[in-house]
């Protein structure tokens, strides 16, 4: 194994020059829908409606001749490049080959091209998967297993599939006094902010609450080399990009969705990510903590990760989120208020993480 350089982590900040886009973007006109279509074998178009869910890119789900499909409008500036996207769908292709349940996309009319490009922008069709979105809470035991030995698989797969790479000498974390400076400068906005209501009055007290646990776990900043080890990932792997089978294998993920964040990043930090989204209380952000063990359990026992890289990759994604604004920063510095639902919970897990630290990091990696 080589290694090269060392690189800065998440969180990423939000790039406050950018004009927020994605869903808010404007809509596909259904002419420019059915032009786009008419590149593939599908017929024509009948039907078309947005799909809700997702905030970086446009998605529709077209009725053809041919049937129902899932129809993608790239806007998202991190991933609307074709080179990006040709990447994602041959990773994606590659995955259905071996059997996983991915998706991939269909290809133009007489050419392997999977992507078209219409007015400035790119789109990509996919068969429509039929099935629904479950909560983590949701899943039994079993199920609970079988959605964490399903992540190991992908991404053991992954490196099968993806270029190989230069392992890099460690992640630079987030810096306590920059994330000291942003906790500030947001507080004050939220005071400020008018008409002010009770989103604003919680981010002032959480706000407040983030300054004292930054200085007093300031300490505990992760090295660089501390990470463990990089591979290829899906990049967003939670339920809304999860759809479960109705039928009597309803416990089944038929598809694993959107793969625009697939990249590499170290690995056992997404199945961390990954259970903190999957098994929270949606209100208070509080983790369950008997699935998150069957399901950290499933993970290492694929041979994707050991108990020391799930160790890690806890102490980093939590400092990672003691770090993390972007919620704010659209909120206050954007005024793109697409993630006010989610800030919530999201506090209530940090805050709660830090007073039960050692009971979240044992059910991940013991």
């Amino acid at each position: 194994m080589t290694f090269s350089q060392t690189l800065a982590c998440a969180p990423a900040r939000p790039d406050l020059c950018a004009p927020p886009m994605g869903t808010l973007s404007p809509p596909v006109p259904h002419t420019a829908l059915a032009e786009v279509l008419a590149r593939y074998r599908v017929g024509r178009l009948l039907t078309a409606e947005p799909v809700s869910e997702g905030l970086l890119n446009r998605g529709y789900l077209v009725t053809t001749e041919a049937g129902p499909y899932f129809l993608k409008c790239y806007v998202d500036s991190a991933t609307a490049s074709r080179p990006k996207i040709v990447a994602h769908h041959r990773a994606m292709a590659a995955l259905d080959t071996l059997g996983l349940p991915v998706a991939p996309p269909l290809a133009c009319a007489g050419r392997s091209a999977t992507v078209a490009a219409l007015d400035g922008r790119l789109f990509a069709l996919f068969p429509w998967v039929d099935g629904r979105h479950r909560h983590g809470g949701e899943l039994d035991p079993s199920e609970c297993d079988a959605l964490g030995a399903l992540l190991g698989l992908l991404h053991g797969a992954l490196d099968d599939v993806c270029a190989p790479f230069e392992q890099p000498s460690g992640y630079q974390s987030a810096d306590p006094v920059d994330s000291a400076g942003i906790a500030r400068d947001l507080r004050r906005r939220a005071q400020e902010h008018h008409p002010s209501g009770e989103l604003d009055a919680l981010v002032v007290q959480r706000l407040t609450e983030r300054l004292e646990l930054l200085a007093e776990y300031a300490h505990r900043r992760p090295a660089p080399e501390a990470a463990p080890p990089t591979g290829w990932t899906h990049g967003d792997f939670h339920g809304l990009n999860l759809l479960y089978g109705d039928g009597p294998r309803g416990g089944r993920v038929t598809a694993v969705l959107d793969w625009d964040k697939l990249g590499r990043q170290p690995r056992a930090e997404e199945a961390v990510r990954a259970a903190t989204l999957l098994f929270n209380d949606r209100s208070s952000g509080v983790l369950d903590l008997v699935r998150v063990r069957r399901f950290s359990q499933a993970y290492r026992a694929s041979g994707a990760a050991t108990a020391e890289h799930l160790a890690a990759a806890v102490h980093r994604v939590w400092w990672e989120r003691l770090n993390d604004f972007w919620m704010l920063q659209w909120r206050y510095q954007r005024a793109d208020h697409r993630a006010d639902p989610l800030y919530s919970a999201s506090a209530g897990q940090l805050a709660w993480w830090c007073q039960e630290y050692e009971q979240v990091l044992d059910a991940f990696a013991n």
